[in-house]
């Protein structure tokens, strides 16, 4: 019995065929080298019919030598075509292969997110330590609760952060705040810090902000860790403050060599050329995604003769 009699066209697939039209994955049926037949979804991705396909070789449909000799030889990999990631398999006779582009990339956004994470946790943690550390020993007891304040701040932290983990990690509790509030939590938190270091931290006029105040303190915790590690022992670090307009500019300059490039350094996983001991290389990027996430602006030039690293962000008018 002809097509025509059995009631479906001459170009009608065979009812075998027609469930691989329903599947996500580009099917690839081929002999001998040549193509016997492609799924809807292969067709889409090679922009070619099935018609049109059918004992033509695999090289010239699909048009990678790549391509042509896994299925020869079975296995899989995974290719990089015009931006998107293909998960190819080779099986005896077919070629199925899947676009996992967005879970690559949902993969990556999951390795930056725990990079950032342990970026962040870690000066919470570490102030925690310090605490627990000086409450070993016997001391006045308006020193102790003065301690113990410090490290129920570090908890309260740690409990904010994990609560960001469901919301991102962009500022969520912007309010009015002074900065000198919070760099007196940056200074106290760094106190060990400059003291190894045997340098001298000073803070310039104080301005009414709008911000997360954890989220700032990150900010200027971070850069002032970065003027420590490349700044020469012993130096000054200078955080100043200045209004533009609407907007308030912080810096935090150091003493350090004068840096060839440095745009480069907000990028994510980046450490510069001469960086000390290990780190993450989050530090700038994080410190670029919190300001642009209230609408500022993060950058590094060089000041009088020193590095600065600069972000804005909202003011209120009036002072302290």
């Amino acid at each position: 019995m002809d097509a025509l009699s059995a009631g479906r066209s001459p170009d009608a697939l065979p009812e075998s065929d027609a469930w691989q039209d329903a599947l996500p994955q580009a099917v690839v049926r081929f002999e001998e080298g040549r193509i016997t037949h492609l799924n809807a979804a292969a067709a889409r991705l090679w922009g070619v019919s099935n018609q049109k396909a059918a004992g033509r070789t695999l090289l010239e449909v699909l048009r990678r030598h790549t391509l042509e000799a896994l299925a020869e030889r079975g296995g899989e990999l995974e290719l990089d075509v015009a931006g998107r990631t293909l998960r190819c398999v080779a099986v005896p006779g077919a070629l199925i292969v899947e676009d996992v582009t967005d879970h690559r990339r949902r993969e990556a956004e999951l390795r930056e997110a725990t990079a950032i994470l342990s970026h962040e946790f870690r000066t919470p943690v570490t102030g925690l330590r310090g605490v627990l550390e000086a409450l070993e020993y016997a001391m006045p007891t308006e020193m102790q609760q003065s301690f113990v304040k410090q490290g129920l701040q570090e908890v309260e932290r740690l409990a904010r952060l994990v609560e960001d983990l469901a919301v991102g990690f962009r500022p969520t509790r912007a309010r009015t705040v002074p900065l000198s509030e919070v760099f007196l939590r940056a200074e106290r938190l760094l106190l060990p810090e400059l003291s190894a270091h045997a340098a001298q931290l000073s803070f310039g006029d104080d301005h009414l902000v709008r911000a997360d105040p954890d989220k700032l303190l990150q900010i200027l915790l971070n850069l002032t860790e970065n003027a420590l590690k490349y700044g020469p022992r012993g130096a000054a670090i200078e955080v100043r403050a200045a209004a533009r307009g609407s907007w308030v500019e912080v810096s935090v300059s150091d003493e350090g060599e004068a840096l060839s490039s440095t745009e480069h350094l907000f990028q994510a996983h980046t450490r510069g050329d001469h960086a000390p001991g290990l780190g993450s290389g989050m530090g700038l990027y994080i410190v670029r995604s919190i300001v642009q996430g209230w609408g500022g602006q993060a950058w590094a030039e060089r000041r009088e003769g020193r590095n600065a690293f600069v972000f804005t962000l909202p003011g209120v008018a009036g002072l302290v």
